[in-house]
């Protein structure tokens, strides 16, 4: 039996599942088959974001390449607004136990799930999330995945 690997895409949240972390016998990323996306983060094991989740591509340096799927309805600001970004800077993190979770996952290639953070996008009002961060699991850009669930409550 084939090790089969799953996927995510940073721009529309598309799950997949795959032999082959590459596009067929190229060494190009795989790409979504949902929205056509340049490249999925490969997860560890399945993860289901909440519908309401906010997807946030970002690069080696932690700069945003891409927002996707609920990040206006989360932050209020455009893509082209958060393109080339520092994360913290553009969204105003402020996870609630002081560390830099997004900082901590670039730096050891490790994924931080159910981290609490306030985000407060500029010119928006301050809003509780939950944090879910992927590194990128390729040889050559590195960067991560974050995704933030909007809390409702306390």
């Amino acid at each position: 039996m084939a090790l089969e690997h799953y996927f995510i895409c940073p721009h529309c949240g598309h799950r997949s599942m795959a032999t082959d972390r590459n596009a067929g016998f190229r060494r190009e990323a795989r790409g979504c088959d949902q929205c056509g996306f340049a490249y999925l983060f490969e997860l560890l094991d399945d993860y289901y974001p909440a519908p309401n989740a906010a997807f946030f591509a970002c690069d080696s340096a932690g700069r945003i390449v891409d927002c996707g799927r609920g990040s206006f309805e989360l932050t209020g600001l455009k893509t082209e607004q958060a393109l080339g970004r520092a994360v913290g800077e553009a969204l105003g993190l402020h996870f609630e136990d002081g560390t830099d979770h997004v900082g901590t996952a670039l730096e050891w290639e490790v994924r931080v799930q159910g981290k609490p953070v306030q985000v407060n996008a500029h010119n928006d009002l301050p809003a509780k999330a939950v944090a879910d961060i992927f590194p990128a699991y390729d040889d050559d850009e590195g960067g991560v995945l974050l995704v933030l669930t909007p809390r409702n409550h306390g």
